[in-house]
């Protein structure tokens, strides 16, 4: 077991909801799961204004895929918004301060009329002050909270109190969402850390070092240096960080961890010819290019296989683009997969074309898994990950040294059997022991000196 400093330990996150968000669902119950095993015991809230039964039944099916232990360490504001008598709960009531509803916007009811939030039809929406309305149980105002930033804090505040009336010491706040994160740095609580995690690139198209930021990146960048430690998943991404804004913030090299299997299928009993890709059926990902690409090595390797596993609103071009090639009988697309140990387990080749990643954690599974891989040199992931082997790294979009490597991966059975071994042992540097230890030093630090914000 690994000691963590003695603090309450909190994972905030927009929202989790099965098989939404993709691997950011997946990595945040994941980091979750692998601190219990470590014995913080954190809790995972949540602020997504979805109903109760809606929360019970996405906790119920967490539970049933073994990405948490208990429905227990699951809290939503809205969920703790209701009294028992279906009005607004006391904390929220305390907030609450005299006013009105805008009459400007069009207002919603959640957690059973207990809430009235406001329509806001802006990208910034989390940044407003138009006013919440808070009602008692006969559906009266009680009076109004002045935007989504100061809801998110009374509710965190209230949880704190409840926790340290336990037990007080310290909270460490592990942020999961940069519009979390824009909205509590000024939490003025000088009893709570805040560790902020990334999950995406932060570049617009081409992805290049000196790339436009994204516009919902920007102002989070004003603020980094407040928080009591950033971390990015890769070493490139904290360095591309590093050049463009200094090194004001806090920010640490913490990748996604992923879980070894119990024993690596040797390469030798995989299925010679098949290529996998696991991800959402989304524009980043760039399926129709692998698709061409594949056409060519088909054409050299007539065994070979690809399947394209995942959902999401390209299927069905996807699957126009696989007719219109005459590849029915090379390319499939099998669906969504809550096992994708088993995918990575028969297959010769992990294959990506992403035009960017935050990780990759699905590459991060193939090398765990001892699945080969062939990816483009995008940020962010592959670089990082495959640098001491495990795969082939092909400049990003060279169709012609993607097609190479797969060949030759396909045909030469000793490569595979190398690229294999590289993998497992390239995947020991995520593995969540090294994750935990490199959180519980960045915890350690946070809490050993005042806070930043």
């Amino acid at each position: 077991m690994i000691d963590f400093p003695d603090a309450w330990y909190l994972i905030l996150s927009s929202r989790l909801i099965p098989d939404l968000d993709g691997g950011y669902t997946i990595s945040t119950l994941a980091r979750a799961r692998q601190m219990t095993e470590a014995g913080a015991q954190p809790l995972l809230l949540t602020v997504d204004p979805g109903s109760p039964d809606a929360h019970a039944q996405h906790r119920a099916t967490f539970v049933e895929r073994g990405a948490v232990a208990a429905s227990e360490v699951f809290r939503n504001l809205f969920d703790d918004a209701v009294d028992a008598d279906g009005g607004a709960a006391e904390w929220l009531r305390a907030a609450a301060a005299p006013g009105y509803a805008d009459p400007a916007l069009e207002y919603r009811d959640v957690a059973g009329g207990a809430v009235s939030l406001p329509n806001v039809i802006d990208p910034d929406w989390h940044l407003t002050a138009a006013p919440i309305v808070i009602r008692d149980a006969a559906g009266e105002p009680v009076g109004v909270i002045a935007g989504f930033g100061a809801l998110y804090r009374a509710w965190l505040t209230h949880v704190g109190a409840q926790l340290r009336a336990e037990n007080p010491r310290p909270l460490v706040v592990i942020c999961e969402s940069r519009q979390l994160g824009e909205l509590i740095v000024g939490w003025g609580d000088d009893g709570v850390r805040i560790l902020h995690t990334v999950h995406t690139i932060h570049l617009e198209a081409p992805y290049r070092a000196d790339s436009a930021l994204n516009p919902l990146w920007r102002r989070w960048f004003d603020i980094s240096p407040r928080f009591d430690a950033v971390l990015w998943p890769t070493v490139q991404q904290r360095d591309d960080v590093r050049e463009r804004f200094g090194t004001a913030a806090n920010d640490l090299v913490a990748p996604h961890a992923v879980r070894a299997p119990d024993a690596v299928v040797a390469a030798a009993d995989r299925d010679p010819g098949r290529v996998v890709v696991l991800g959402r059926l989304a524009p980043g990902k760039r399926l129709p290019a692998a698709i061409r690409a594949f056409a060519r090595v088909v054409a050299e390797v007539p065994a070979a296989r690809l399947e394209l596993w995942g959902a999401g609103a390209q299927r069905g071009d996807l699957e126009t683009l696989i007719a219109e090639l005459g590849l029915t009988d090379a390319v499939s697309l099998p669906g969504l997969t809550n096992d994708p140990g088993a995918v990575l387990d028969h297959a010769a080749v992990y294959l990506t074309t992403s035009a960017f990643e935050g990780q990759g954690l699905a590459l991060a599974e193939a090398l765990a898994h001892g699945t080969p891989v062939v990816a483009y040199d995008i940020r962010y992931g592959p670089r990082d990950m495959l640098a001491a082997g495990g795969g082939i790294l092909v400049p990003d979009g060279d169709e012609d040294a993607l097609v190479a490597a797969l060949v030759r991966v396909l045909t030469d059975a000793e490569m595979r059997e190398r690229l294999s071994t590289e993998a497992v042992d390239a995947a020991a540097t995520l593995s969540p022991a090294r994750a935990m230890r490199t959180l519980v030093a960045a915890c350690a630090e946070a809490l050993s000196r005042p806070r930043r914000r």
